[in-house]
């Protein structure tokens, strides 16, 4: 639900089916949640208890909760801006409204601290918190549901030695019907897979143990694949759209995924930012920071395995623009004047610092949002333990009209071994005010028509 934007007319279409298949689902299961709330799950409880008894012995019960809450990027959403730890707050913009992130510090009254170690399973793997809450999948427990319960407690175990926020969360920002939760029981009967993870025989321990933190704690496709009009994941990790960012392919596709990285290249990508090809940029950027950077090197490699075996989209290249076209010859004068100074003239960029243009699958994907806004408004990478410098891109939305920004978008996605689509104007304009990019430089008053332009800062 927190990814892909769809139109209203979409969420019109299928709001009136939803609430007649949760009004359905919820005939059905409104029994059943009944007596979740008043004997709790028999076969969860028991699981639990087998686990609590090791876990009650287990001194490093805490360390591992903290090693997999970082692999599970908990503090990302469960920290506001500015905010404390873990206490919540944090507003997450989805084509549905708004939803705030909740408290998962041990306060009894603001947070999970009253919580039972049955009640955080099955809110986390569930979408059920006490007094048969539903949660929103923003949470997404449609894909924790594949982490085991042990690695579950053991995150518990360490949210308990988290200090405690007594602070309320302001409420979801919800339009109807969005509101009713009992929605949740339509959208899990469309889209919720309940069933655990299943490692493959026939495949490495390696590769089972990368396909489980992508699939589960990792939570990869809540970003990384599409979404439908319901919010309901598709074209597995394939691409999807994130609040005006595309989360590129990470399948083994060699045009717009991870097919022609190595395995080394990928695991040092997920563990600094950057790599010989590209840098973390965007919510990838804070990915990194906040959780993969934390991840041993045995983990992130088994991620790295998995995810060039899934064989993605099966996209191929189009035939790039002629050089000779006009708006390649623009954005190729474009480029020598504003980019080639740091991306060089190649596009080969700087090793884990300033990302190849050339032979990128980002650089090439179907939307070209990603190129654009950086040009608009620059970016920063990811700063890391082993990589801290964090290089900054400055923005060109002063300087380069939508127009140009499009013929530079266009070159840099067609030279150099790219091929993709060209980037129209209305694409750049589409973009340019949502991302408060609207000040372009201007010719100075007291200079005639077409003399040339100065910067705002130097018009008085």
């Amino acid at each position: 639900m927190a990814t892909r934007n769809v139109s209203r007319r979409m969420l019109a279409i299928g709001a009136p089916v939803l609430i007649g298949i949760a009004v359905l689902a919820a005939l059905v299961g409104y029994r059943g949640m009944q007596a979740h709330r008043s004997q709790g799950d028999p076969a969860l409880l028991e699981r639990i208890a087998q686990y609590g008894r090791t876990a009650g012995a287990d001194a490093d019960a805490v360390t591992r909760g903290k090693y997999l809450a970082a692999a599970g990027d908990c503090i990302a959403c469960h920290t506001a801006a500015n905010g404390k730890a873990f206490a919540g707050g944090l507003a997450l913009n989805t084509p549905f409204g708004k939803i705030v992130a909740s408290n998962i510090t041990p306060d009894k009254t603001y947070g999970i601290g009253a919580w039972s170690d049955a009640q955080f399973v099955r809110a986390v793997k569930a979408g059920v918190a006490p007094h048969a809450k539903l949660l929103y999948p923003a949470m997404p427990y449609n894909l924790y549901a594949k982490v085991g319960d042990e690695d579950i407690l053991d995150i518990l175990a360490y949210l308990k030695t988290v200090p405690a926020v007594h602070e309320p969360i302001t409420a979801n920002a919800l339009p109807f019907p969005f509101n009713i939760r009992l929605l949740m029981f339509g959208w899990n009967l469309l889209f919720f897979d309940r069933t655990p993870f299943q490692p493959d025989p026939k495949q490495s321990v390696e590769w089972n143990r990368g396909a489980y933190l992508v699939a589960g704690l990792g939570h990869c496709t809540a970003c990384h694949s599409a979404k439908n009009a319901l919010g309901g994941d598709s074209d597995y990790l394939e691409g999807g759209d994130l609040e005006g960012w595309h989360a590129p392919e990470i399948s083994g596709n060699g045009y717009l995924g991870l097919g022609k990285w190595s395995v080394a290249d990928i695991t040092t990508y997920l563990h600094t930012g950057g790599n010989r090809v590209g840098v973390a940029a965007g919510p990838m950027s804070e990915a990194v920071t906040d959780s993969l950077q934390f991840m041993n090197a045995a983990d992130l490699k088994a991620m790295a395995v998995y995810l060039k075996s899934v064989p993605g989209s099966g996209a191929t290249p189009p035939a790039p623009l002629a050089a000779g076209d006009a708006t390649m010859a623009l954005g190729r004068d474009l480029y020598r004047a504003n980019c080639a100074a740091c991306h060089r003239a190649n596009g080969a960029g700087v090793d884990a610092m300033v990302p190849s243009l050339a032979a990128n699958p980002g650089v090439q994907a179907p939307g070209a949002n990603n190129v654009i806004r950086t040009i608009l408004v620059g970016g920063r990478g990811a700063v890391t333990g082993s990589n801290p410098t964090g290089a900054q891109m400055p923005g060109f939305a002063w300087k380069l009209s939508d127009a140009e920004i499009a013929a530079l978008a266009t070159y840099v996605r067609n030279d150099w071994g790219n091929a993709a689509a060209a980037v129209g104007e209305t694409d750049v304009a589409r973009l340019r005010h949502p991302l408060d990019a609207d000040t372009q430089m201007q010719p100075h008053p007291a200079l005639s028509s077409g003399a040339k332009s100065v910067a705002p800062s130097e018009a008085q």
